[in-house]
């Protein structure tokens, strides 16, 4: 793609209108351009049986600036690490840093929601199901901040693990207030640690998933 938008930059240097081809198998039904990768689109023009795209639009299509030098007229595209739209690809690889904020925020709300529920049945404190409620809340709104934030393939992957995460806490959380209707002390027998220890795991094991800045599945987090 590179290629193709430096050699159209060559082309424009000696001409004020580009010379566009259009497919061999339905000429008359192409009457805008587009650039794979980038916004946009800039209308065809047809003259003398050839199709022409205004330079000023192809300039916008590309992010790129126009000066005029005497009799010749210069795109200059803006550079791989700009920042535009031409390095967007480049950003499916990894975490981006808002998913990755969104989902410690996350873990950090279980981790306080888990640390209450096992600290209520080993010391018998217990937990009241508005606090519950108020937990299960937050979480969830982060949960759904994070899917909002979710913009490459690593982040995509990860977030089904942020989903089992809270759907597991959601179970252990349930379990607790359900013992704790039924008698006013919960023996930790009858307590699922090995729940409470899986939602540990997660939790620790997405963080350091996110450290390597690369998705790596956790089977722990299902």
């Amino acid at each position: 793609m590179k290629m193709i938008i430096s050699l159209i930059a060559v082309m424009l240097t000696a001409l004020l209108m580009l010379p566009v081809k259009v497919s061999s198998q339905s000429p008359q039904k192409a009457n805008t351009f587009r650039i794979s990768g980038h916004a946009g689109e800039a209308q065809i023009l047809q003259l003398n049986g050839k199709s022409y795209v205004e330079i000023e639009t192809l300039a916008r299509l590309t992010q790129g600036t126009l000066s005029f030098k005497a009799n010749q007229t210069t795109l200059t595209l803006p550079s791989s690490d700009s920042g535009g739209q031409a390095s967007a690809p480049h950003a499916k690889a990894g975490f981006s840093t808002a998913f990755v904020q969104a989902g410690i925020e996350e873990m950090s709300v279980i981790r306080e929601w888990r640390i209450a529920i096992v600290n209520a049945v080993q010391n018998n404190t217990p937990v009241s199901e508005d606090w519950v409620s108020t937990h299960h809340r937050l979480a969830d709104k982060t949960l759904s901040l994070a899917s909002s934030t979710a913009s490459t393939d690593d982040d995509r992957g990860a977030l089904p693990m942020l989903t089992a995460e809270f759907n597991n806490m959601q179970k252990l959380s349930e379990l607790y207030l359900t013992l704790r209707k039924q008698a006013s002390a919960i023996s930790p027998d009858n307590f699922d640690i090995s729940l409470e220890d899986q939602i540990l795991s997660c939790a620790r094991g997405f963080v350091t998933m996110t450290e390597s800045h690369e998705f790596q599945d956790q089977a722990s987090c299902h």
